[in-house]
């Protein structure tokens, strides 16, 4: 007879195939459909062969039995093996804070006490809260909603999410989602913050929605803040560079994804003082910051994501463009840091005209001319001031320029996209024309993941020196650009008709991640408050058009992006703008055209936009910036559906773990959904994804993570048509180039 252990072979029992056979029927009971025998015939005679079996790997066995039953026929087997895996964490969570794991949940506040005298959480919980109040608050835990996890969400949520001590399960599901609620409710007034909490949670617990990944894992945390990217601007000086690299050190450390805009850093060859032709360039700063991405990660959890970006008119474009690929000079390469290259109207007009383009030291043209050519953008398409002073540059005997042919620069952006994935295309002029705080700022680059676009500029150091001892150094702060996040669970949101109400706690819970943050970068901490800028975004766009019965390459999907996302800006504007008569507009308001209502002559709204717009004048908004769609893909595996905006790359796949693979379906998979997943992401026309983006662009304030499939055979002309094709279409960025030979790792920092 088989002996069971348990407790590390402390207890010893007989195996009963009764209580097996029972416990896999309870499992799949919400399911008739799938039949337990399935599990058990095959199980038992295998643990019945052995003379001794653990029971926990009884439990890894049941659940790897029912993983291999998934596949697009039986996709209900993702929920059963979920509800096997939450009863493990059930018990494990009992077991360490001692309760009964019939229950399920335990002790709210106990675990609050517990976890903040471990050091795990902060005390800011118990602070704010009264006894009395959490008591209240954990009356809304509802462990039924742990039942609307997949199996791969489930365990991604565990893994990376939930509160742990020593390695040990303590902290559950339905917790998680009431500590972000708490956390992020904390400084509301007394009289309405319980209220507030209980929205919120509710938001977080149905799934309409995620926070982003550093607000998911740190919020109620003693470690971590809460934002989820930062874009800095590099001086062109000895001690603006390493400034620069130390405040990336410090945000890398604490969890964010890092974008850096070093176009103003003098071209190799420029001058330094009076040595002529000293300078070395942006490469070995990168180089630099190449170094800071791998040897500054979050706690071993993961390596730091830094991304460059730099001008298409700059004199070191070219080996800057060759810096991550694999072949050539190692000193050269920065294989550890993302690119993304910042383009005006003119030099894809001269692309296409297949004319010369002229490359300048930024340096050289400040000491020439007077002024710098990247803080120029052209004001109208066709006309402006970015395209008169880069004329007057070509013009001017003074200069040293360098001429070639446009296509080449654009033959070697593409070169580098099909190998690496990158750069990233930042289309400046039309992300400045649509930058709604133009009057305060310009916007030179965006993030790690191209959804950002806010104002930036760097910070200064203004002199240095002694008193009493100490030295006393006085900065003048740039705007050092924060992205808080957080997405809209779309096919579950909009099929429960709840848009109006979720959207309206959701800009609420972004607005006060920037009151409830700590970031150790004094600059970023200020430009947060300057703006307030949040960044409201969606995920699960194929798994609506599924839903909808809407062909991805279709009139009618381009059409429903437009409704439905100025659906989703209104909503979110709106509630920007009654937080504002209920705390205040955000500081650089003024001016704004968000104040002129520019902003909405800009995208031709009319109807109720009309009575919006005047309360905004009058009134004001919360928030400088508001939406941009992010990759999410995490926390849209935890919601159980599609990345972002993004195609599905298969129907069923297998996701990888250290040991084992977890099969996997596209969500709500059935014979009439089929009809729509089948055209994945590499069989689909780009153009019509280009037309979806171009619609929903018209809606967003900031950007899109939009990334562009081809396969790995694709001729340059066609992709230089798609670029073409989405620059026309106004698109302000382009995000990975993923071609099928090409394997580009997910970001995680914006998810």
């Amino acid at each position: 007879m088989t002996t069971i252990t348990k407790n590390e072979g402390k207890r010893r029992l007989p195996f009963d195939r009764v209580r097996l056979e029972k416990f896999v029927k309870r499992m799949t009971s919400d399911y008739p459909q799938l039949r337990s025998e399935t599990i058990t015939d095959r199980l038992i005679p295998a643990i019945e062969s052995r003379e001794e079996y653990k029971a926990s790997s009884i439990t890894d066995q049941i659940i790897m039995a029912m993983l291999e039953n998934i596949d697009m026929g039986r996709p209900e087997w993702t929920f059963v093996a979920a509800k096997t895996y939450l009863h493990r964490l059930y018990k494990e969570a009992s077991r360490n804070r001692v309760y009964d794991a019939e229950q399920k949940y335990g002790d709210f506040y106990g675990l609050l006490t517990s976890l903040t005298n471990k050091g795990i959480y902060s005390p800011l919980i118990l602070q704010r809260y009264s006894k009395e109040e959490i008591a209240d608050l954990a009356e809304i835990i509802n462990p039924s909603r742990d039942e609307l996890f997949t199996y791969i969400g489930i365990v991604t949520l565990h893994d990376r999410y939930l509160a742990r001590y020593k390695n040990e399960t303590y902290e559950l599901p339905q917790e998680r989602w009431l500590i972000i609620a708490m956390h992020l409710m904390a400084d509301e007034p007394s009289d309405k913050r319980i209220e507030l909490v209980k929205e919120a949670y509710w938001a977080l617990s149905n799934l309409y929605m995620t926070v982003a990944t550093p607000t998911m894992a740190n919020a109620g945390k003693t470690y971590g803040q809460l934002s989820s990217c930062f874009i800095d601007t590099v001086e062109d000086s000895l001690e603006g560079i390493y400034d620069s690299n130390t405040d990336v050190a410090k945000l890398s450390k604490g969890g964010g994804g890092i974008g850096v805009y070093v176009g103003k850093i003098r071209a190799r060859g420029s001058d330094i003082r009076t040595n002529v032709g000293a300078s070395s360039g942006v490469i070995p700063w990168m180089k630099q910051l190449n170094n800071t991405a791998v040897s500054v990660d979050q706690g071993g959890v993961r390596k730091g994501a830094i991304v460059a970006y730099l001008d298409v008119w700059h004199k070191d474009i070219f080996s800057f463009l060759d810096a991550r690929l694999n072949n050539g000079d190692e000193r050269l390469r920065t294989h550890d840091l993302f690119t993304g290259v910042c383009l005006p109207d003119l030099f894809m007009e001269k692309v296409e005209a297949r004319g010369d383009w002229f490359l300048f030291d930024p340096h050289e043209v400040r000491k020439v001319m007077g002024y710098s050519l990247e803080d120029f953008y052209d004001e109208k398409e066709g006309d402006g001031q970015f395209r008169q002073r880069y004329e007057e540059c070509v013009q001017e005997n003074a200069l040293s320029k360098v001429k070639v042919p446009a296509i080449d620069i654009m033959k070697r952006i593409m070169i580098s996209q099909l190998e690496t994935g990158t750069p990233y295309m930042f289309y400046r002029d039309e992300v400045n024309r649509k930058n709604p705080n133009k009057h305060a700022g310009m916007i030179y680059s965006s993030n790690l993941c191209v959804e950002i676009s806010q104002n930036m500029s760097p910070t200064t150091v203004d002199e240095s020196y002694t008193e009493d001892g100490k030295i006393i150094t006085i900065k003048s702060p740039g705007d050092f650009v924060v992205c808080n996040l957080s997405s809209i669970n779309l096919p579950k949101a909009v099929t429960d008709d709840v848009l109006e109400r979720l959207i309206a706690i959701e800009v609420r819970m972004l607005d006060n991640v920037i009151d409830q943050n700590n970031i150790e970068v004094l600059q970023a901490q200020l430009t947060n408050q300057k703006y307030r800028g949040v960044g409201l975004g969606t995920f699960g766009w194929h798994h609506l058009l599924a839903l909808k019965g809407i062909e991805w390459e279709s009139d009618e999907a381009v059409e429903y992006a437009d409704a439905l996302y100025e659906k989703i800006a209104y909503l979110t504007i709106k509630a920007s703008a009654d937080l504002a008569v209920e705390k205040g507009a955000y500081p650089a308001f003024e001016g704004s055209d968000w104040q002129t209502g520019e902003y909405f002559k800009q995208r031709g709204y009319g109807g109720n936009w009309v009575s919006l717009k005047k309360q905004i004048a009058e009134t004001g908004i919360r928030n400088g910036y508001l939406l941009a769609v992010a990759p999410n893909m995490s926390t849209a595996i935890i919601a159980g559906s599609t990345a972002s905006i993004d195609p599905i790359f298969n129907v069923e796949y297998s996701e990888e773990k250290r040991d084992y693979k977890i099969p996997v379906t596209a969500p709500d998979i059935t014979y009439e959904t089929w009809q729509i997943y089948k055209k994945t992401a590499y069989l689909i026309d780009q153009k019509t994804s280009i037309a979806q983006n171009a619609a929903r662009q018209r809606h967003i304030d900031q950007s899109q993570s939009f990334n562009l499939y081809v396969t790995n055979d694709i001729k340059a002309r066609d992709l230089l048509d798609l670029h073409l094709t989405a620059w026309k279409n106004k698109l302000k960025t382009t995000y990975y180039i993923r071609s099928t030979s090409d394997e580009v790792e997910a970001c995680e920092w914006c998810q």
